[in-house]
């Protein structure tokens, strides 16, 4: 039988490069804290527990992590105060495990490890081995190195602060990752001592220990360093931000997703914590600049205009979203039809939902509304809390007034309605079929289908005025 994974994470570090009110492993990378993007990658292993070890900031990072991991692992926090080195964090860690498991130690400041390669970590480790997940760099400068023997069998990890000039020459190093069973753990770091240039405890140390109890020790080696690429300065914050954008912006394009530069594209969870996922259909363009997150859907042929900002929506097939519109549908989602045409300079708040071939143009806002096909609501307009029929002509400067100061209200406006400029639609009213409200008017009243409904003041002409001067 496979033993059961438990998941030890090192995320007590204050981060002092950081210069930062927030802990580091609260920092976030693509909107998501990198603490979280580790926790993601556990729960992808089927794992049976996650024990993250806090301190800096621990209050803060345990409120956090705990509500956003909450139902997808269980989660369990082991406090390390004073910091006293790795292998004085996973002291904290153990007494919280099971002798049955297999432990898998990660750092909370290592956001991007793929669960493909722990899973072949697992494998290497075998039912009762350790296995370290190794990366070849051209500068090995601040890791552990890897040595082994002539017959290239692990033998220990020396630190850098610890290394010869020998050692210091190996390329190979260890990323801070392992798999160990739990029952051999905590034997040996019980004997874990201080007595190096750190005065340190070091996890490193236990390699040793077990190539002296006579266990083969496997190192994983990777190639690609991204995976193990730890985050300690804002600098190598946007650096490893960058590198993971570029990456996805690839998987878009192996997929057939045209992009004017990738190396201006993002894909973030969303401002609420929404997990990004951006799902394309064939020929999808997206220009310069644009900004992903949270779930869209894009449709066959769709074109995404430069610096647009669109976070849980599905575009329809052959849309065409102008630059600089803003789409965030939050929990509601917003919906754009096929062949619609937004922007530029649009907003789309939740519940906007667009028919085929809406027009909504620039400085237009949609909240809570529903547009039929072919409805078009051109410049400079407010839609809350409104259906809006087939073919309606909605005038520039025109808004529906859903609000009362208590509560919101809806606006009707049927089929083929024509809404003059600078119109108020006060809520709840609805427009029959046909109609037409004049310019200026502001309706408070229902009104029947076919009429022409006017409401304003009457214009008054005083001849030969004198307009008010000012005083010498």
């Amino acid at each position: 039988m496979t033993a059961p994974l438990d998941i030890i994470i090192m995320a007590a570090g204050k981060g002092t490069r950081m210069k930062s009110r927030h802990p580091k492993v609260l920092q976030k990378l693509a909107g998501r804290p990198l603490l979280q993007h580790v926790l993601d990658t556990a729960a992808q292993l089927q794992a049976r527990s996650a024990v993250v070890v806090t301190g800096h900031g621990a209050d803060q990072v345990e409120a956090a992590i705990g509500q956003s991991s909450a139902g997808i692992i269980q989660l369990a926090f082991a406090r390390q105060e004073p910091q006293l080195g790795t292998g004085h964090a996973v002291q904290q860690a153990v007494p919280l495990l099971g002798d049955d498991g297999m432990a898998i130690v990660l750092s909370g400041d290592v956001p991007l490890t793929q669960a493909s390669s722990l899973q072949a970590l697992l494998d290497a480790a075998g039912s009762d081995g350790m296995a370290l997940l190794t990366v070849k760099l051209p500068d090995p400068s601040g890791y552990g190195r890897i040595v082994r023997n002539a017959e290239g069998t692990v033998q220990r990890i020396v630190e850098q602060k610890d290394a010869n000039a020998d050692e210091r020459a190996i390329t190979e190093i260890y990323s801070g990752i392992m798999a160990v069973p739990v029952r051999r753990l905590k034997p040996w770091l019980a004997r874990l001592n201080n007595h190096n240039a750190q005065g340190e405890y070091y996890l490193t140390d236990i390699v040793a220990m077990a190539v002296a109890d006579g266990l083969a020790v496997e190192g994983h080696c990777i190639t690609d360093a991204l995976q193990v690429a730890g985050i300690n300065s804002p600098q190598q914050l946007a650096e490893l931000e960058r590198a993971h954008q570029m990456r996805q912006a690839q998987a878009l394009m192996a997929e057939g997703v045209r992009m004017a530069d990738p190396a201006r594209f993002d894909l973030r969870d969303d401002a609420r914590g929404g997990k990004a996922q951006l799902l394309c259909g064939q020929d999808v363009e997206i220009d310069v600049g644009c900004i992903f997150g949270g779930q869209v859907r894009i449709g066959d042929g769709a074109r995404i205009g430069a610096y647009c900002h669109i976070s849980n929506a599905e575009i329809a097939a052959d849309a065409v979203i102008h630059p600089f519109t803003h789409i965030d549908g939050e929990a509601a989602g917003a919906q754009v039809g096929e062949g619609a045409l937004v922007g530029p300079f649009a907003r789309l708040r939740p519940g906007a939902q667009l028919g085929k071939q809406v027009h909504i143009g620039n400085f237009v806002e949609v909240k809570n509304s529903r547009l039929a096909d072919g409805a078009k609501a051109n410049h400079l307009a407010y839609l809350g809390d409104a259906e809006v029929g087939e073919r309606v002509n909605y005038g520039a400067g025109s808004i529906t007034a859903n609000y009362d100061g208590a509560n919101k209200h809806r606006t009707v406006i049927e089929a083929d309605v024509h809404v003059g400029s600078n119109c108020v639609l006060v809520a709840p009213v609805t427009i029959g079929a046909g109609g037409t409200v004049g310019g200026g008017s502001t309706i408070t009243k229902s009104t029947p289908p076919g009429a022409l409904s006017v409401a304003r003041g009457k214009q008054v002409s005083i001849a030969n005025w004198d307009r008010p001067q000012k005083k010498s």
